[in-house]
Protein backbone atom coordinates (compact mmCIF):
# COMPACT_ATOMS: atom_id res chain seq x y z
CA UNK A 1 0.00 0.00 0.00
CA UNK A 2 0.98 3.49 -1.11
CA UNK A 3 1.83 5.83 2.18
CA UNK A 4 -0.28 8.37 0.62
CA UNK A 5 -3.39 5.87 0.66
CA UNK A 6 -3.09 5.14 4.25
CA UNK A 7 -3.26 8.62 4.91
CA UNK A 8 -6.10 8.73 3.81
CA UNK A 9 -7.82 6.19 5.63
CA UNK A 10 -9.61 6.57 9.17
CA UNK A 11 -7.03 5.71 11.89
CA UNK A 12 -9.82 2.55 12.73
CA UNK A 13 -9.11 1.31 9.41
CA UNK A 14 -5.37 1.72 9.94
CA UNK A 15 -5.23 0.63 13.91
CA UNK A 16 -7.71 -2.67 12.30
CA UNK A 17 -4.52 -3.08 9.95
CA UNK A 18 -2.04 -2.80 12.67
CA UNK A 19 -3.27 -5.37 14.31
CA UNK A 20 -3.25 -7.84 11.49
CA UNK A 21 0.38 -7.53 10.92
CA UNK A 22 2.85 -10.01 11.71
CA UNK A 23 6.12 -8.00 12.11
CA UNK A 24 7.47 -4.86 14.05
CA UNK A 25 8.40 -3.24 10.48
CA UNK A 26 5.10 -3.30 9.24
CA UNK A 27 2.94 -2.03 12.57
CA UNK A 28 5.32 0.99 12.44
CA UNK A 29 4.80 2.53 9.12
CA UNK A 30 1.19 2.19 9.96
CA UNK A 31 1.85 3.61 13.27
CA UNK A 32 4.12 6.50 10.98
CA UNK A 33 0.97 6.97 8.60
CA UNK A 34 -1.66 7.70 11.64
CA UNK A 35 1.03 10.10 13.12
CA UNK A 36 1.64 12.05 9.86
CA UNK A 37 -2.10 12.17 8.98
CA UNK A 38 -3.09 13.28 12.53
CA UNK A 39 0.16 16.09 12.45
CA UNK A 40 -1.33 17.03 8.69
CA UNK A 41 -4.91 17.62 9.27
CA UNK A 42 -3.73 20.15 12.58
CA UNK A 43 -1.72 21.79 10.46
CA UNK A 44 -4.10 22.06 7.20
CA UNK A 45 -6.27 23.46 9.86
CA UNK A 46 -4.16 26.24 11.88
CA UNK A 47 -3.37 27.33 8.13
CA UNK A 48 -6.26 27.21 7.20
CA UNK A 49 -8.98 28.49 9.82
CA UNK A 50 -6.01 31.15 10.43
CA UNK A 51 -6.47 32.46 6.94
CA UNK A 52 -10.24 32.73 7.17
CA UNK A 53 -10.12 34.20 10.38
CA UNK A 54 -7.55 37.06 9.07
CA UNK A 55 -9.29 37.85 6.48
CA UNK A 56 -13.04 37.95 7.35
CA UNK A 57 -12.56 38.43 11.42
CA UNK A 58 -11.99 36.42 14.52
CA UNK A 59 -16.20 36.62 15.38
CA UNK A 60 -16.28 34.10 12.37
CA UNK A 61 -13.69 31.81 13.08
CA UNK A 62 -16.40 29.42 14.05
CA UNK A 63 -17.87 29.42 10.61
CA UNK A 64 -14.11 28.75 9.62
CA UNK A 65 -13.85 25.57 11.59
CA UNK A 66 -17.14 24.73 10.44
CA UNK A 67 -16.37 24.88 6.87
CA UNK A 68 -13.09 22.84 7.72
CA UNK A 69 -14.83 20.29 8.80
CA UNK A 70 -17.61 20.29 5.51
CA UNK A 71 -14.35 20.13 3.21
CA UNK A 72 -12.66 17.22 4.56
CA UNK A 73 -16.16 15.79 4.89
CA UNK A 74 -17.41 16.30 1.58
CA UNK A 75 -14.18 14.53 0.07
CA UNK A 76 -15.60 11.20 1.29
CA UNK A 77 -19.43 11.41 1.18
CA UNK A 78 -22.07 13.10 -0.98
CA UNK A 79 -25.69 13.71 -1.03
CA UNK A 80 -26.79 10.91 -2.18
CA UNK A 81 -28.57 12.79 -5.45
CA UNK A 82 -27.46 14.36 -8.49
CA UNK A 83 -24.64 16.86 -8.63
CA UNK A 84 -26.72 19.47 -9.88
CA UNK A 85 -29.50 19.56 -7.17
CA UNK A 86 -26.08 18.96 -4.80
CA UNK A 87 -24.26 22.08 -5.40
CA UNK A 88 -28.00 24.18 -4.60
CA UNK A 89 -28.42 22.09 -1.46
CA UNK A 90 -24.96 22.80 -0.64
CA UNK A 91 -25.77 26.70 -0.94
CA UNK A 92 -29.00 26.27 1.14
CA UNK A 93 -27.42 24.64 3.66
CA UNK A 94 -24.65 27.37 3.78
CA UNK A 95 -27.66 30.19 3.77
CA UNK A 96 -29.05 28.26 7.14
CA UNK A 97 -25.62 28.16 8.70
CA UNK A 98 -25.06 31.68 7.67
CA UNK A 99 -29.13 33.20 8.19
CA UNK A 100 -30.23 31.06 11.21
CA UNK A 101 -28.33 31.64 14.07
CA UNK A 102 -28.47 35.33 13.76
CA UNK A 103 -32.51 35.22 13.14
CA UNK A 104 -32.77 32.99 17.00
CA UNK A 105 -31.37 36.27 18.72
CA UNK A 106 -33.55 38.57 17.00
CA UNK A 107 -37.24 36.64 16.90
CA UNK A 108 -39.36 35.75 19.92
CA UNK A 109 -38.48 32.46 22.04
CA UNK A 110 -41.76 31.38 20.77
CA UNK A 111 -40.92 30.87 17.22
CA UNK A 112 -37.34 29.72 18.56
CA UNK A 113 -38.29 26.10 18.37
CA UNK A 114 -40.20 25.84 14.61
CA UNK A 115 -36.98 28.00 13.50
CA UNK A 116 -34.69 25.51 14.54
CA UNK A 117 -36.84 22.44 13.79
CA UNK A 118 -37.47 23.81 10.18
CA UNK A 119 -33.73 24.79 9.72
CA UNK A 120 -32.17 21.61 11.23
CA UNK A 121 -34.95 19.19 9.73
CA UNK A 122 -33.86 20.75 5.91
CA UNK A 123 -30.11 20.30 6.93
CA UNK A 124 -30.29 16.50 7.88
CA UNK A 125 -32.90 15.72 5.12
CA UNK A 126 -30.61 17.54 2.09
CA UNK A 127 -27.30 15.83 3.86
CA UNK A 128 -27.85 13.32 5.13
CA UNK A 129 -29.57 10.32 3.27
CA UNK A 130 -27.14 7.51 5.12
CA UNK A 131 -26.55 8.46 8.39
CA UNK A 132 -23.83 5.71 8.89
CA UNK A 133 -21.35 7.54 6.88
CA UNK A 134 -21.34 10.79 9.25
CA UNK A 135 -23.20 13.73 7.70
CA UNK A 136 -25.59 14.09 10.58
CA UNK A 137 -22.98 14.65 13.10
CA UNK A 138 -20.98 16.99 10.89
CA UNK A 139 -23.37 19.50 10.09
CA UNK A 140 -25.57 19.28 13.82
CA UNK A 141 -21.94 20.43 14.68
CA UNK A 142 -21.91 23.27 12.07
CA UNK A 143 -25.36 24.36 13.22
CA UNK A 144 -25.06 23.86 17.02
CA UNK A 145 -21.56 25.82 16.73
CA UNK A 146 -22.66 28.37 14.90
CA UNK A 147 -26.11 28.99 17.20
CA UNK A 148 -23.53 29.31 19.85
CA UNK A 149 -21.83 32.14 18.51
CA UNK A 150 -23.94 34.54 16.11
CA UNK A 151 -22.54 37.51 14.47
CA UNK A 152 -25.02 40.69 13.36
CA UNK A 153 -24.45 43.98 11.63
CA UNK A 154 -20.88 44.56 9.61
CA UNK A 155 -19.47 40.65 11.12
CA UNK A 156 -22.41 39.14 9.59
CA UNK A 157 -21.88 40.58 5.78
CA UNK A 158 -17.97 38.98 6.51
CA UNK A 159 -19.67 35.98 7.52
CA UNK A 160 -21.82 35.83 4.44
CA UNK A 161 -18.54 36.22 2.21
CA UNK A 162 -16.78 33.83 4.02
CA UNK A 163 -19.51 31.03 3.55
CA UNK A 164 -19.57 32.38 -0.48
CA UNK A 165 -15.88 31.15 -0.15
CA UNK A 166 -16.86 28.16 1.32
CA UNK A 167 -19.34 27.48 -1.11
CA UNK A 168 -16.63 27.52 -3.67
CA UNK A 169 -14.02 25.84 -2.20
CA UNK A 170 -16.27 22.83 -1.17
CA UNK A 171 -18.49 23.18 -3.84
CA UNK A 172 -15.46 22.05 -6.65
CA UNK A 173 -14.55 18.98 -3.91
CA UNK A 174 -17.89 18.32 -4.49
CA UNK A 175 -17.91 18.31 -8.39
CA UNK A 176 -14.52 17.05 -8.65
CA UNK A 177 -15.16 14.08 -6.60
CA UNK A 178 -18.47 12.74 -6.99
CA UNK A 179 -20.29 14.56 -10.15
CA UNK A 180 -20.25 11.06 -11.94
CA UNK A 181 -22.69 9.68 -8.89
CA UNK A 182 -26.20 9.11 -8.72
CA UNK A 183 -26.92 10.96 -12.02
CA UNK A 184 -30.42 9.54 -12.21
CA UNK A 185 -31.36 10.79 -8.70
CA UNK A 186 -33.14 14.51 -8.47
CA UNK A 187 -33.61 15.84 -4.92
CA UNK A 188 -37.71 15.43 -5.22
CA UNK A 189 -37.04 11.77 -5.87
CA UNK A 190 -35.79 11.66 -2.62
CA UNK A 191 -38.21 13.97 -1.09
CA UNK A 192 -40.81 11.66 -2.67
CA UNK A 193 -39.28 8.79 -0.55
CA UNK A 194 -39.76 10.67 2.93
CA UNK A 195 -41.63 8.09 5.33
CA UNK A 196 -41.60 8.04 9.14
CA UNK A 197 -42.10 4.44 8.80
CA UNK A 198 -37.91 4.26 7.44
CA UNK A 199 -35.54 4.37 10.44
CA UNK A 200 -33.52 7.13 8.58
CA UNK A 201 -36.11 9.35 8.38
CA UNK A 202 -37.33 8.41 11.76
CA UNK A 203 -33.96 9.22 12.59
CA UNK A 204 -33.88 12.46 11.32
CA UNK A 205 -36.98 13.82 12.75
CA UNK A 206 -36.02 12.31 16.16
CA UNK A 207 -32.49 14.08 15.75
CA UNK A 208 -33.87 17.30 13.93
CA UNK A 209 -36.75 17.63 16.78
CA UNK A 210 -34.39 16.92 20.04
CA UNK A 211 -31.70 19.85 18.64
CA UNK A 212 -34.28 22.21 18.47
CA UNK A 213 -35.73 21.85 21.89
CA UNK A 214 -32.55 21.26 23.66
CA UNK A 215 -31.37 24.30 21.81
CA UNK A 216 -34.21 26.49 22.53
CA UNK A 217 -34.46 25.35 26.35
CA UNK A 218 -30.37 26.61 26.44
CA UNK A 219 -31.37 30.09 24.63
CA UNK A 220 -34.81 30.79 26.56
CA UNK A 221 -33.47 29.88 30.18
CA UNK A 222 -29.60 31.52 29.40
CA UNK A 223 -27.42 28.42 29.71
CA UNK A 224 -23.95 29.95 29.47
CA UNK A 225 -22.12 28.30 26.60
CA UNK A 226 -25.78 26.66 26.32
CA UNK A 227 -23.96 24.73 22.64
CA UNK A 228 -22.02 22.41 24.70
CA UNK A 229 -25.77 20.84 26.24
CA UNK A 230 -26.57 20.82 22.07
CA UNK A 231 -23.38 19.01 21.06
CA UNK A 232 -23.84 16.42 24.23
CA UNK A 233 -27.80 15.80 23.68
CA UNK A 234 -26.83 15.69 19.53
CA UNK A 235 -24.00 13.05 19.91
CA UNK A 236 -26.97 10.78 21.72
CA UNK A 237 -29.57 11.39 18.72
CA UNK A 238 -27.07 10.90 16.03
CA UNK A 239 -26.34 7.86 17.10
CA UNK A 240 -27.52 5.12 14.02
CA UNK A 241 -28.99 2.80 13.60
CA UNK A 242 -31.94 4.10 14.87
CA UNK A 243 -32.72 3.34 18.76
CA UNK A 244 -34.69 4.10 21.51
CA UNK A 245 -31.82 2.80 23.86
CA UNK A 246 -29.40 5.44 24.10
CA UNK A 247 -27.73 4.62 27.53
CA UNK A 248 -24.55 3.63 26.22
CA UNK A 249 -23.74 6.69 24.47
CA UNK A 250 -24.89 8.75 27.56
CA UNK A 251 -22.29 6.77 29.66
CA UNK A 252 -19.54 7.47 26.87
CA UNK A 253 -20.07 11.26 26.38
CA UNK A 254 -20.76 11.66 30.09
CA UNK A 255 -17.18 9.69 31.11
CA UNK A 256 -15.31 11.37 27.95
CA UNK A 257 -16.43 14.63 29.16
CA UNK A 258 -15.44 14.33 32.87
CA UNK A 259 -11.80 12.49 32.27
CA UNK A 260 -11.02 15.03 29.01
CA UNK A 261 -12.13 18.41 31.12
CA UNK A 262 -10.05 17.03 34.46
CA UNK A 263 -6.72 16.04 32.25
CA UNK A 264 -7.31 19.61 30.70
CA UNK A 265 -7.56 21.01 33.92
CA UNK A 266 -4.34 18.97 35.83
CA UNK A 267 -2.36 19.58 32.29
CA UNK A 268 -3.24 23.40 32.55
CA UNK A 269 -2.38 23.77 35.91
CA UNK A 270 1.13 21.53 35.63
CA UNK A 271 2.94 23.32 32.51
CA UNK A 272 3.73 26.29 31.70
CA UNK A 273 1.89 29.04 30.61
CA UNK A 274 3.83 29.60 27.31
CA UNK A 275 2.91 25.67 26.80
CA UNK A 276 -1.07 26.96 27.56
CA UNK A 277 -1.87 28.10 24.05
CA UNK A 278 -0.50 24.58 22.10
CA UNK A 279 -3.08 22.82 24.29
CA UNK A 280 -5.64 23.01 21.50
CA UNK A 281 -3.84 21.44 18.49
CA UNK A 282 -2.07 18.99 21.05
CA UNK A 283 -5.82 17.75 22.26
CA UNK A 284 -6.99 17.93 17.87
CA UNK A 285 -3.30 15.77 16.98
CA UNK A 286 -4.41 12.94 19.80
CA UNK A 287 -7.80 12.85 18.88
CA UNK A 288 -6.13 11.54 15.49
CA UNK A 289 -5.03 8.64 17.16
CA UNK A 290 -8.54 7.75 18.55
CA UNK A 291 -10.77 5.64 17.64
CA UNK A 292 -12.76 4.41 20.90
CA UNK A 293 -15.88 7.24 21.14
CA UNK A 294 -14.65 7.94 25.23
CA UNK A 295 -11.69 9.27 23.78
CA UNK A 296 -12.68 11.03 21.42
CA UNK A 297 -14.48 13.29 23.25
CA UNK A 298 -12.17 13.53 25.93
CA UNK A 299 -9.51 15.02 23.19
CA UNK A 300 -12.21 17.12 22.45
CA UNK A 301 -12.74 19.08 25.62
CA UNK A 302 -9.22 20.36 25.09
CA UNK A 303 -10.48 22.71 22.30
CA UNK A 304 -13.43 23.75 23.93
CA UNK A 305 -11.73 24.53 26.92
CA UNK A 306 -8.84 26.74 25.85
CA UNK A 307 -11.44 28.86 24.53
CA UNK A 308 -13.60 28.85 27.52
CA UNK A 309 -11.09 29.18 29.86
CA UNK A 310 -10.36 32.58 28.59
CA UNK A 311 -13.75 33.57 29.05
CA UNK A 312 -14.39 31.87 32.53
CA UNK A 313 -10.95 31.25 33.91
CA UNK A 314 -9.94 27.37 33.91
CA UNK A 315 -12.12 26.23 36.82
CA UNK A 316 -15.77 27.94 35.75
CA UNK A 317 -14.95 27.02 32.29
CA UNK A 318 -13.98 22.92 33.48
CA UNK A 319 -17.26 23.01 35.54
CA UNK A 320 -19.19 24.94 32.75
CA UNK A 321 -18.15 21.61 30.00
CA UNK A 322 -19.28 18.87 32.75
CA UNK A 323 -22.95 20.68 34.25
CA UNK A 324 -23.60 21.68 30.31
CA UNK A 325 -22.60 17.85 29.33
CA UNK A 326 -24.59 16.30 31.89
CA UNK A 327 -27.66 18.57 31.32
CA UNK A 328 -27.31 17.89 27.59
CA UNK A 329 -26.69 13.94 28.19
CA UNK A 330 -30.10 13.80 30.56
CA UNK A 331 -32.37 15.75 27.80
CA UNK A 332 -31.14 13.36 25.21
CA UNK A 333 -31.80 10.38 27.46
CA UNK A 334 -35.24 11.09 28.50
CA UNK A 335 -36.22 12.99 25.03
CA UNK A 336 -34.71 9.80 23.22
CA UNK A 337 -36.73 7.60 25.44
CA UNK A 338 -40.20 9.76 25.11
CA UNK A 339 -39.80 9.62 21.49
CA UNK A 340 -39.06 6.09 21.05
CA UNK A 341 -42.68 4.92 22.73
CA UNK A 342 -44.42 7.47 21.29
CA UNK A 343 -43.45 6.63 18.02
CA UNK A 344 -43.73 2.91 18.72
CA UNK A 345 -46.98 3.53 19.49
CA UNK A 346 -47.53 5.46 16.15
CA UNK A 347 -45.98 3.07 13.84
CA UNK A 348 -47.64 -0.14 15.58
CA UNK A 349 -50.99 1.19 15.73
CA UNK A 350 -51.80 0.07 11.88
CA UNK A 351 -50.16 -3.55 12.26
CA UNK A 352 -52.83 -3.53 15.25
CA UNK A 353 -55.66 -2.58 13.67
CA UNK A 354 -55.28 -5.35 10.71
CA UNK A 355 -54.48 -7.96 13.47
Amino acid sequence: MRFYDALQMDPSVLKRKISACDTGKEKAYYWTAIAVRSVLIVAFAIVFISLLSGVFGADNTPLAVALFCMMLGIRFVNFEYCIGDSLVALATVLAILVLVPSAAVVVPPVLLIPLHFTAFFALLYMTTQRPEMGNGGLYSFAYIYLTGNPVMGEDLVRRGLMALVGYLICGAILFAKHRHQHKTTRFHHVMGKFDLSQPVHLWQLRMALGVSLVMTAGQVFGVERFMWMGFACASLLSQYPYSGNTITRFRQRLVGAVAGSCAFFVLYLVTPEAFHPLMGPLGGLCLGFCTDYRYKMAMNCFGALMLGTGIYGLQGAVLLRIADTLLGVIFGLVFATLFHRLAAVRLLRPADADS
